[in-house]
């Protein structure tokens, strides 16, 4: 079966894509959102971070302000709640925003200089519809990817319950990779019956893909080769899948979203 019958038939697809900053989780996971929308899937792509990291990759213009921001009010005991007529589902359906190839985005706020209280709003809201989406029926076929900030707060501290894939990605810098173990001891702490795939990024050959193996415990599930069209398309500010297309590092990519796609269906069929 190939992937665009795979996501045309519908995804089960719940991934959250973590690491250290600076490993190129955005670009990954952008192109994954990508890649599976144009072989037909419905995708809806949850971005977790402040940063414009994400926005960059997909191509996004900045919002002014957080969109979320308009979804909640506060109460007189001063917490946070959906306003009159929206709950987590017409949330999403309301507030995220059109990507490219007929993605859907759903961002957390970005910092601006207002500072942390500009976002409060947007930030409570944000959480709580990642804590229901998974199981809404409105999703259902539909890929869920999630972009994390770096680290591991995010995952430890309850934002991520709709992932049952977390994508771990990791190049060979010790910084990354002592990040990367302790990210994967949380997945498998908070979510036992998730699955952690190890994704070696920035690799320069056979030597950092087996460092990152042996050091974590892990086989790579893909390996995205150093690519200079990835820093070129950042240092001008554009998608590398609009930048250089047939670029190495949009084919390995690729290759990993069209795994996930045809595993999620095969699980989904065997009911494993």
């Amino acid at each position: 079966m190939t992937a665009a019958t795979t996501v045309a038939e519908g995804s089960t697809l719940r991934l959250a894509v973590v690491g250290k900053g600076g490993v190129g989780k955005s670009t990954i996971c952008a192109t994954i959102a990508r890649t599976i929308a144009r072989r037909g899937g419905r995708v809806l792509v949850l971005d977790h971070d402040s940063m414009p990291g994400l926005s960059t990759s997909l191509g996004l213009q900045r919002a002014d302000e957080p969109l979320l921001n308009a979804a909640m009010e506060q109460g007189e005991d001063r917490r946070y709640r959906f306003i009159d007529g929206l709950d987590p589902v017409s949330a999403v359906q309301r507030f995220a925003i059109d990507g490219p190839d007929g993605i859907r985005v759903l961002q957390v706020g970005k910092s601006t200089i207002a500072g942390p209280d500009a976002v409060q709003a947007s930030v409570n809201a944000f959480y709580t519809i990642v804590r229901h989406v998974e199981h809404a029926p409105e999703f259902s076929g539909w890929a869920i990817v999630g972009d994390l900030p770096a680290g591991g707060r995010q995952p430890g501290c309850g934002w991520t319950p709709y992932a049952t894939h977390f994508l771990l990605v990791v190049e060979a810098t010790w910084q990354s990779m002592l990040t990367a173990r302790r990210i994967k001891r949380i997945a498998n702490d908070i979510r036992p019956d998730a699955r952690v795939s190890l994704v070696v990024s920035k690799a320069t050959g056979r030597g950092d893909i087996d460092r990152i193996s042996d050091f974590l415990g892990m086989r790579a599930f893909g390996v995205v080769p150093l690519d200079e069209d990835v820093r070129t398309a950042e240092r001008v500010g554009v998608p590398v899948f609009q930048h250089a297309p047939a670029s190495v590092a949009v084919a390995a990519i690729a290759q990993i979203a069209e795994r996930l796609a045809g595993e999620k269906h095969e699980l989904a069929s065997t009911g494993a």
